[in-house]
Formats: structure tokens, sequence, C-alpha cells
């Protein structure tokens, strides 16, 4: 089994050097600084009290690896849209590709039953790109749930989390599925198989709330949560977004005053989406936010308070030339 990683930052960084550890046959695909560090003296992986130094196949140029099992794309939606063309030698007849990324995913539409089944979202897929070029029977949805940093080049650090939610956009349990969680669970990490819209939306629900607000606010989670005022706005965001997802069939486990209370939990944490405004990074808008106004404007249903949250994030991304 071949696993090739595109985009080995703090998540692909992690799930490379476990995978590279465990035995697999992962490369990884990086860039800059931390892709020459990689080359030159290993990956390495600090978790817990433990050092972890791996020497995968590292490079930037994916034609060097031939045709993969699995391609997991571990970049952001944004990022991921740019990367078509440079996917393709990685590509073979059965090739899987694996969208361990936040938001809805380009593929979503795919396989699902009703009125818009395989109908492109253009806010995270614009024009089809990511659809047209890969092919949405490639994909396997995967839910992110650890969090992860680069403390140098080279050097990944494991803050929390090990889980990995995987599954087809079929909800079937294939053999391509059950045989990519084998190799995580090899790893060290868990992999359960689940309907992934499920585990989408319950992720993507504190983020399309609780990201943007702190973005705006500069405030941390623990604050976000319990504040009246923002918890109200979130609190609204959330239904409405509940809204969606249940029209397109999916099955909210939790309600949302226990997902608040579960982002309030977390503690004085700052969302990705703060730290990505602070240090100058492009910010995951369009994925985490325009993709649910987009569905909401596909099945009918109103949202006010996501439409007037999105405009002022996106400006003040803008101004700070983060989008």
């Amino acid at each position: 089994m071949k696993i090739a990683i595109y985009g080995a930052g703090a998540i692909g960084g992690y799930v490379g050097a476990l995978l590279s550890d465990s035995g697999a046959d992962v490369s990884l695909i990086a860039r800059g600084a931390h892709l020459e560090a990689i080359k030159n003296n290993g990956l390495k992986l600090i978790q817990q009290n433990e050092t972890i130094v791996t020497h995968p196949v590292a490079t930037n140029n994916p034609e060097e690896l031939g045709e993969q099992d699995y391609i997991i794309v571990a970049l952001k939606a944004h990022s991921a849209v740019h990367i078509v063309e440079a996917m393709q030698p990685l590509i073979g007849p059965d090739t899987a590709i694996v969208t361990m990324m936040n938001g809805v995913p380009w593929w979503y539409f795919y396989q699902l039953d009703g009125p818009w089944e395989n109908r492109v979202i253009e806010s995270v897929d614009p024009e089809g790109k990511q659809w047209h070029g890969l092919g949405p029977q490639r994909a396997i949805g995967c839910v992110v749930y650890p969090a992860c940093e680069i403390t140098e080049p080279g050097t990944v650090q494991h803050l929390y989390g090990d889980r990995f939610t995987l599954g087809e956009p079929s909800g079937e349990k294939t053999e391509r599925v059950k045989s990519l969680a084998s190799a995580l669970i090899a790893a060290g990490l868990k992999a359960p198989i689940r309907n992934i819209r499920d585990d989408i939306w319950v992720k993507l629900w504190g983020n399309l709330c609780f990201n943007p607000l702190s973005a705006l606010t500069h405030a941390t989670l623990d604050v976000l949560a319990t504040n009246h005022g923002t918890q109200s706005v979130a609190r609204n965001m959330m239904l409405e977004a509940q809204a969606i997802g249940e029209q397109l069939g999916v099955r909210f486990r939790i309600d949302v005053d226990k997902r608040i209370k579960g982002a309030a939990d977390v503690g004085a944490h700052k969302t990705s989406m703060l730290q990505d405004l602070e240090l100058g990074r492009p910010m995951e808008i369009d994925a985490l936010l325009s993709s649910v106004q987009e569905l909401g404007l596909i099945v009918g249903i109103d949202t006010p308070t996501i439409d007037t949250v999105l405009p002022i994030v996106k400006l003040r991304a803008q101004v700070a030339g983060c989008y």
C-alpha cells in the first residue's frame, strides 16, 4: 500500500510520521524550509514525553513518487483547489483521495440521494476544478480531531487528539476505506468508519461560528462560548446550520447547547482562524462559512446571522491580507 501525504505540515506531518514509524510505505509532499529539514534530518514528531524521528521520502515534486493507492490531502481547502494539476502523476486507476481538511468538502453532493445529487459547491470548488480534475468517485472523507503545530522546520508537536474519522460518500464500508483505517490504526491512531457527513457537520457546527468570532474579537474559546453576546451569535449561527444539515439528511447526535459547552470546556484555546490571522496566513473562510451560506441557498433555508458575520470576517481578513 503506497500512501502520499500532500501537505505534510502540522497534521500531515503528524500522520506521516506515525505511518512511517509503523512501517507503512508513505511519502510526503512539502515545501520550503520544512521540506529541506525533513530531507536533511528526518521528520521529528514530539508527543507527550516521546520524540520520534522518521525518514520518509519527501519531495516538492509529485512526479518523483508515481501512482499511489491513497493520496491524503492535508492542505487547507483554499490551497487544495490549486493542486489538481500537480496531483495528476500520483493518480492511478484505483487511487483514492482522502480529504483530511476542515469544512464542507468539494465532493459533498456525490452519491447524496436527493434533488441536489452531484451538485458542485462553487465556494470550495470554483468551476468544479476538483470535481472534474480528480473525480468524486475517488474521494474518501476524513474529519480531523487532533491539534498539532510545526515548532520549527522538520519538527511537529502533537498537542492533543488522535482520532481521524473516515467515511465513503456512499456510506458503504468498502475495502479501500477499511484498508486505510487499518493502516492508521496500525500507526497508533483512532480511525472509526462512520456516516461521514454527520461527523463533518458536528465539527463544522463549531468551526463556522467560533472561528470567525475569534478572528473578530481575538477571544479564546472559553470566553466566546460563555460570553452572553458571542454565545448568542454562535448559537444562532449553529441553529441556521443545523436546519441546513437536517434538510440534507444529516443527523446531529448532540444538541446546540451541548456543542457550545464542549467548546467552552476546551478552555483558553485560540481557534485556527485566529492563529492564521495573527500569523498573516490565509483564513479558511470559504470552507467554513461561505460553503454553509451556499448550501442554505441551495436548499432554500435563510441564514441571516451567517449572512451578517460572513462579510465582516471577510473584510477583516482582506484588511489583514489574509483573504
